[in-house]
């Protein structure tokens, strides 16, 4: 457990590294079709996105809870959620994070916060209704896994970074297309104008699926956490089965938090799960059994 949390401060900071180059792309694009000295460009634009980030990484939780529609809980307005986040606190040893209740029939779940003492978790009135106790217990645990293992604390790096990214490039390309291009923009050579588009376009593809190779891959993390937690991995697995054959689009649909919850709330298409911030629900279910085997 120990080793994972250390592996997560490591790959925040390779994150962060990886983020920083596609940023600086992004600087040299802009002077390449902009004109301008390319280091200036580029050091501008990477302290901006790195202030826009810090940002991110402080508001983020709260707009996360906000767009979902989450309403704070006390232990008299619903006992039982209440109770088991409780009960996990006290076995994971974590502080007792804020609890809220989404009034939507998909059923659902995600934490959010910067680390273990800023942490809250949320469930939907669907998944309340759709899981037994049990069940319930193997998401919760699931949930303050992510908490854990610091996940969320890279999940807001890594949206924030995302998002900046998306900004930069979609600024850029308006100014470049409908902005018009200024007489510096080394001399209009089609051939660095072309790259520098080129690698306006690609970097929040690049971006998009290196958060939603992590997201998968802390999904695992968590499941393994939570199933460790509970020593009950059968209810984790049972409770995913049955979040995939009776999991719906959410209300309030945002695809910027889709990697925040235990299911994909936007029920992707083909092409879209590419970028899908989920593995699939069968190959976790399947893992959770092959674990369970060794309790």
């Amino acid at each position: 457990m120990y080793r994972n949390i250390a592996k997560n401060k490591r790959n925040t900071v390779l994150i962060i590294i990886l983020f920083v180059i596609i940023i600086g792309a992004l600087g040299l694009a802009l002077s390449s079709i902009l004109g301008g000295d390319p280091l200036v460009v580029t050091i501008s634009t990477v302290i901006g996105a790195g202030i826009f980030t810090v940002i991110q990484y402080f508001a983020a939780s709260s707009q996360a809870l906000t767009l979902s529609g989450a309403q704070e809980i006390q232990k008299s307005d619903n006992p039982r959620l209440y109770r088991i986040v409780e009960n996990l606190s006290i076995t994971t040893g974590t502080p007792m994070p804020k609890v809220y209740i989404i009034n939507d029939p998909a059923p659902n779940a995600f934490a959010t916060g910067r680390d273990p003492q800023h942490a809250s978790v949320a469930a939907t009135t669907g998944i309340l209704e759709l899981l037994d106790d049990a069940e319930l217990e193997g998401v919760m645990a699931h949930e303050m896994g992510h908490v854990q293992n610091y996940d969320i604390r890279v999940s807001m790096i890594v949206f924030g970074l995302v998002v900046a990214v998306g900004f930069i490039s979609d600024i850029a390309l308006r100014f470049t297309l409908f902005g018009g291009r200024g007489n510096n923009n080394n001399g209009g050579n089609p051939i660095t104008i072309i790259i520098g588009l080129a690698a306006l376009v690609l970097s929040p593809i690049v971006a998009a699926v290196v958060q939603a190779s992590i997201s998968r891959q802390r999904e695992y993390l968590a499941d393994a956490t939570g199933a460790l937690t509970t020593r009950h991995p059968d209810a984790l697995a049972s409770a995913l089965e049955k979040l995939g054959a009776y999991g719906r689009p959410m209300q309030k649909q945002n695809s910027t938090m889709a990697h925040m919850w235990i299911a994909d709330p936007t029920k992707p298409g083909i092409i879209d799960r590419l970028f899908s911030t989920h593995p699939p629900i069968a190959e976790r279910v399947k893992r959770l059994i092959e674990s369970g085997r060794s309790f």
